[in-house]
């Protein structure tokens, strides 16, 4: 399979439930890098959910343009299996102003997975196609429907179906992070499989799962042939990684890694502004998360963690993040 990296492919930046809100979207798209972001999933049961949910999990929504303040645009998810309730709550998202309806197979939870929603559609191609056909009406057209899925639930023979359902049920883009449910976050992700997908299907498919370095990313594009991919955890691990890929595909020259400098100051400045609406221990539980998610990709974030993990006092642990070793 051949890849043009010629061609400047696009960058999202994959919802995290309960990770990624509107203020991290901020952050991490201030810099030039990502071209689209996805909200955390809305939760669809069986009912049309009232617009403050859609605002919550969307602030953008409010804005005149559903985008972040750096003009990244945001694009909304729904996790559901009830087609006619996805349906509905897709009208209500594009009513209030939404210009994308995402809808997510991928999630790997196991309370979400015991509720019937997330990957364990993977199980059936059918009910893929019949959730996204039905958004897919639901809409007329107004805004376009896109999906994520895994390469299947508990094995991959299902994958290329998988992919072919939600293609025939009218998604206009597929997203398929390179792994099986059951394999959760365990390396590697196959890139290879999202290539042999690419190959069956005619709509646009990005590739993503385990891109945490430049030479991950150019392995990822060649190795699935996709021009776009989405980052996750990678991008709160190093939130200069977009940055960095799009300097390298404009420029051809490489950026100088990280510091963990640069890496402490966004936290501080996540920090300074979620403790103006939320409790100093909720807050400092909260910088503990997002450290805990750079401690793959840099030894100074886990020497940090393993020096601050104890620590409850908000200030004392900033002090504690800036400080050296």
């Amino acid at each position: 399979m051949v890849v043009n990296l010629l061609q400047k492919g696009e960058i999202g930046l994959a919802p995290m439930e309960g990770v990624i809100d509107a203020l991290t979207r901020d952050l991490l798209t201030r810099q030039r890098g990502f071209d689209w972001a996805v909200t955390e999933f809305v939760r669809v049961v069986d009912a049309r959910l009232p617009p403050r949910v859609f605002y919550k999990h969307c602030p953008e929504l409010a804005l005149e343009r559903v985008a972040t303040p750096s003009g990244v645009p945001v694009h909304l998810q729904l996790l559901g299996s009830a087609p006619e309730a996805l349906g509905e709550n897709a009208r209500q998202a594009a009513a209030l102003g939404a210009i994308s309806v995402d809808l997510n197979f991928g999630c790997p939870a196991k309370l979400v997975n015991r509720h019937d929603g997330g990957a364990s559609l993977l199980r059936r191609p059918e009910r893929v196609y019949q959730a996204v056909r039905a958004v897919f009406e639901a809409l007329e057209g107004r805004i376009p429907v896109t999906a994520k899925i895994r390469l299947g639930f508990s094995d991959r023979r299902l994958a290329v179906a998988c992919a072919q359902a939600a293609e025939a049920g009218g998604a206009a883009r597929l997203v398929v992070h390179g792994r099986t449910r059951d394999e959760g976050y365990r390396p590697p992700a196959h890139w290879e499989w999202i290539g042999r997908i690419r190959a069956n299907v005619s709509l646009p498919v990005v590739a993503n799962g385990d891109i945490w370095t430049l030479e991950d990313y150019w392995k990822a594009r060649t190795l699935s042939g996709c021009q776009d991919v989405m980052l996750g955890r990678s991008a709160l691990a190093d939130p200069w990684l977009a940055p960095r890929i799009r300097h390298w595909l404009d420029t051809g020259e490489r950026l100088p890694e990280t510091t963990w400098q640069m890496r402490a100051e966004v936290i501080v400045d996540y920090a300074t502004r979620q403790r103006e609406a939320l409790p100093e221990r909720i807050v400092a539980s909260l910088v503990k998360q997002w450290l805990a998610q750079m401690r793959p990709s840099s030894d100074e974030a886990e020497e940090h963690f393993q020096r601050v993990k104890r620590i409850t006092d908000l200030d004392a642990l900033l002090d504690a993040l800036v400080a050296t070793p």
